[in-house]
């Protein structure tokens, strides 16, 4: 039996294959759709005595990346409209619509037969606690296999039952380490955390998943058996007595309590393992359906994953143009930043030259990377044959010659205009007219960069931020003349080489180093940290700079760590009302200068009670803006 999201095969041991593999997606998610036709398989397969045990895996590169988020915002938005028609039932509603991935997950594992959970590639979030619910867990033996419960990232926290059985499986402290921090696992650390039961070789991951099935797998989970003892110890105990005061304080120490659902997992855990398992899912439920309403839940989903999807799928990128396929790319100046983009371009793999002056200047470049190729084998985060791909497809060269059919050309050279300059004329005389030129510039102007440029409609901007192989961000930047198609080869080079652009217009700064720079003049307190660059961050849309608030947003969470919490610069100004937001300003400024002066954009949308979501609609006027 098949269908769009789930394949089964039932063998002639009696042991059903479930393959996760939905059509026309790159990545599993649990949608309705999914969560509906897997509770459909499970009804299936109890009815089916032909049915001994079931293996659930993907048939794709990656297992899941854990459920669609924007189903939250579906049950928010049902639970606004219960409140108006029914108030005293929207939060019984919202509660037991949370609920129904973890009951899914105990009907799974209550269900009498054994299920087998392998993992082949990276499984986060609700597909890691579906395969928790599971009886065994095998998992693939490859660098590309990681396991983590990430919701704490944007604002929520594992609730399908992630609170409750990693504490069952491993001791209490490791627990909250990984699901307070949204740490990744190796195959290897999730075995020795006693998450997973076996790590074979990727080709023996289903032969290995049918024999725990065949060799008697209890299809009971340890804390449904009598006597069952936590791996870490009671709560109240004399290890428990170690943990949870010095847990609680550096949560505080780390947080300062602006982040709740990493507070709501310690509450779940600690309650959760004083009752039985069943009631100790309510208690995750119940704070899961809090940290839901909350502000910092609704403005870190909306920035850091709803809006990062959009933006990382092209939700700037000019329509009507053919993607960009790379065939090779190239790269002026080796230093620091140079090295960097050389690495991370090969390790996209797309072939890329590195050209500096002199050979030994390039080598060295090229070295940069084989230093993180070596560091990444001995991590076990590469394997030797990946290593060895990625230094082939580097290149070095003093010839600028050598870039005359490169697709796109990224000049990192000195921060010097007229060192620029040099580079830009030399460059051009050599690569064919059609070719996007690109520099990569934190401080100079892209238009007047441009001027050095016979075709300024093909000259761009792209700043790439240090390092470059560990930061995710790119600002992508528009001269006066930078074409559509220019824009559109940029994005699809950064889209290959799975980083997050911004576009912003050009200016002095741009937009990343504009509100940093803010930042960096060491204010005390908290209000002025956030306002003052949230304040030159709308001064940014007044100016037509940035035009779009899901980039303002993730240009100053990824670009400096302005406060995740808050969802970005825009978020925050939104989260707490324009005119809240101006008349707070209005206090600083009296107090301590004219840098917290509300500009005109935010006076005007205060007194009318606009949000930038609102009034700057990334949406489009048949989508509501959140």
């Amino acid at each position: 039996m098949s269908n769009e999201i789930y394949t089964v095969d039932v063998d002639n041991d009696g042991i059903a294959l479930v393959t996760w593999d939905m059509t026309g997606r790159s990545m599993n998610v649990f949608t309705q759709a999914a969560l509906e036709q897997l509770d459909g398989l499970v009804d299936r397969f109890v009815a089916d005595d032909a049915v001994k045990g079931v293996v659930f895996t993907s048939g794709k590169s990656s297992f899941s990346g854990g459920a669609d988020l924007t189903m939250m915002k579906t049950m928010l938005a049902g639970m606004a409209e219960e409140k108006r028609a029914n108030p005293d039932n929207a939060q019984q509603l919202l509660f037991d619509q949370v609920g129904k991935m973890s009951q899914l997950f105990r009907k799974i594992e209550t269900c009498g037969k054994p299920w087998v959970s392998a993992i082949n590639g990276v499984c986060m979030g609700g597909a890691f606690e579906l395969s928790l619910a599971c009886h065994g867990r095998v998992v693939a033996d490859s660098p590309t296999v990681k396991m983590a419960l990430p919701e704490v990232k944007v604002g929520i926290f594992p609730g399908a039952g992630g609170t409750q059985r990693v504490p069952r499986l491993t001791n209490a402290q490791d627990a909250l380490q990984m699901m307070t921090t949204g740490q990744s696992l190796t195959p290897s650390r999730a075995k020795a955390m006693g998450l997973v039961h076996e790590v074979v070789e990727p080709k023996k991951l289903i032969t290995a998943a049918k024999a725990m099935i065949k060799g008697g797998l209890s299809p009971v989970a340890p804390w449904d058996v009598k006597g069952f003892k936590l791996p870490g110890g009671q709560i109240w105990s004399a290890q428990g007595a170690q943990l949870w005061p010095a847990a609680s304080a550096i949560l505080r120490r780390e947080t300062q309590n602006n982040y709740p659902a990493a507070k709501a997992i310690l509450q779940s855990v600690f309650e959760g393992l004083q009752v039985p398992f069943d009631t100790g899912l309510r208690i995750e439920q119940r704070y899961f359906s809090h940290i839901l309403q909350t502000t910092e839940a609704q403005s870190m989903i909306r920035s850091l994953f709803v809006s990062m999807q959009e933006i990382n799928k092209g939700a700037r990128r000019p329509a009507g143009i053919k993607p960009t396929k790379f065939r090779k790319i190239g790269v002026v100046g080796a230093g620091f930043m140079g090295a960097g983009i050389a690495y991370v371009t090969a390790k996209a793999g797309i072939p890329v030259v590195l050209i500096d002056r002199d050979l030994e200047a390039a080598a060295k470049g090229k070295a940069y990377s084989e230093d993180l190729v070596k560091k990444g084998l001995q991590k076990g985060k590469t394997t030797k044959e990946e290593g060895e791909k990625l230094l082939s497809l580097i290149s070095t060269s003093t010839d600028h010659a050598d870039l005359a059919d490169a697709d796109l050309v990224i000049e990192a050279v000195f921060e010097d205009r007229d060192v620029k300059k040099a580079v830009t004329e030399s460059i051009e005389a050599q690569i064919r007219p059609t070719t996007v030129y690109a520099s990569n510039t934190s401080t100079l102007p892209i238009t007047g960069l441009a001027k050095n440029s016979k075709r300024p409609k093909n000259f761009i901007g792209i700043h790439f931020f240090s390092p470059v192989d560990k930061m995710m961000l790119v600002e992508i930047i528009l001269g006066r003349k930078t074409s559509d198609k220019a824009l559109a080869v940029a994005l699809d080079y950064v889209a290959a080489i799975k980083k997050t652009p911004i576009v912003v217009n050009d200016t002095r700064g741009f937009f990343v180093n504009r509100c940093v720079l803010r930042y960096m003049n060491v204010q005390e307190l908290k209000n002025r940290f956030l306002a003052v660059i949230a304040l030159e961050a709308a001064r940014t849309v007044e100016e037509g700079i940035v035009t779009d608030p899901r980039e303002a947003d993730l240009g100053t969470i990824l670009g400096f760590g302005f406060a995740p919490y808050t969802g970005g610069a825009l978020s925050y100004i939104d989260s707490m009302g324009a005119k809240a937001f101006v008349d707070m300003c209005a206090g600083l400024a009296r107090k301590y200068g004219r840098q917290f002066r509300a500009p005109k954009l935010l006076i005007d949308m205060a007194e009318k009670g606009e949000t930038f979501y609102g009034r700057f609609n990334p949406y489009g006027e048949d989508k509501a803006a959140a």
